[in-house]
């Protein structure tokens, strides 16, 4: 089994295929994490609760199994991932919010389990608190973080602790491959599937974000002004991120100076926390705003997982699970939604 692409889809794919006793060789083109995947941020946040669909379930139902995934993979590299389901603190503007809430809020009670339901509150007890002007956060337990480089770090010394072959810095030849091969390349992958099949199939979308040293590591992630604030285990606050649907050069992060002091505005706590890193990447996203699964059409043996945008590291322990099935014993359960 050759899979293709060293981010959180191919990695997480290879992972549950290697431990149902799979022979895996991953093949990456760059180094694991290039793409999309590398970035900083990690927030693993669900869909809103309402107007429940089959992708808001699949993703519930992914959240859900996160914990017992990624400590699996703790165990079995012996390395942290900065998995912590500490939940989300979102600061209410305006009075008539409140109201239009209150379906939101059933709708968590009747969707996610009685600990991590949404709810308001006018005490938030955390670290980084952002200003409310009508002293109401709406709280959840459900959301969780990941350290995205610290994930995918230990996915790879697990994968080669299980036998696995992990390459890195090779592109493989699509013509010189032989038996199944699974495509989890991202962006690059969503342009190749676009000129192969003649039909859009989606695109990157430019992505910058920011990390700060400043330590709260048990801190529930903020999400205001439609910024993601997320503290992780090792003493970091990630910040992000931008969506540029129209982009030049992928390396100019010109738009994160802003970013760091709207969120330094929001956390008064971050105001003299020192930037230690900068990211900028095209992240990708199918034209049908959902993961793309399958078999790749007129390729016989050949698969794809991609366009996780926004939501793969929050999507990818079920789809891997989804991928292992299909490829490993022919179950087919991908939603309608989801197939290429």
């Amino acid at each position: 089994m050759t899979i293709i692409g060293g981010g959180i889809f191919g990695l997480c794919c290879a992972w549950e295929m290697s431990r149902r006793g799979a022979s895996v060789r991953v093949i990456e083109a760059d180094r694991i994490g290039a793409g999309s995947s590398g970035g900083h941020v990690g927030a693993l946040a669900p869909h809103a609760p309402d107007n429940w669909n089959p992708k808001k379930a699949f993703q519930l139902e992914s959240l859900l199994m996160a914990g017992s995934f990624w400590r699996d993979v703790e165990a079995a590299s012996g390395q942290p991932t900065g998995y912590l389901r500490a939940g989300r603190l979102q600061p209410l503007t305006d009075p008539d919010e409140a109201a239009r809430l209150q379906a939101r809020i059933t709708a968590s009670q009747d969707r996610w389990p009685t600990e991590m339901q949404l709810r308001l509150t006018d005490r938030p007890d955390a670290a980084l608190i952002p200003d409310s002007p009508i002293g109401l956060w709406l709280v959840d337990g459900l959301t969780a973080r990941i350290n995205p480089r610290a994930a995918l770090s230990a996915l790879t010394q697990a994968l080669r602790r299980s036998g696995a072959e992990v390459i890195e810095g090779q592109r493989p030849d699509p013509d010189a491959l032989t038996g199944t091969t699974l495509w989890a390349t991202g962006t690059p992958g969503l342009l190749d599937l676009t000129d192969a099949l003649g039909r859009n199939i989606g695109k990157g979308v430019k992505g910058q974000s920011a990390l700060l040293r400043h330590a709260a590591p048990n801190a529930p992630q903020v999400f205001a002004d439609g910024l993601h604030i997320v503290p992780h285990q090792d003493g970091t606050v990630a910040i992000g991120s931008t969506s540029e649907n129209e982009y030049g050069d992928l390396q100019h992060d010109e738009r994160l100076d802003e970013i760091i002091a709207r969120a330094r505005q929001l956390c008064p706590a971050l105001a003299d926390a020192p930037v230690i890193d900068r990211w900028a990447g095209a992240r990708a996203r199918a034209k049908s705003r959902a993961p793309l699964l399958g078999h790749w059409p007129g390729r016989e043996g050949h698969f794809v997982a991609n366009g996780g945008f926004k939501i793969g590291f929050g999507m990818a322990p079920k789809i891997a699970a989804l991928m292992a099935n299909l490829i490993l014993t022919g179950q087919d359960a991908i939603p309608e939604g989801f197939r290429l």
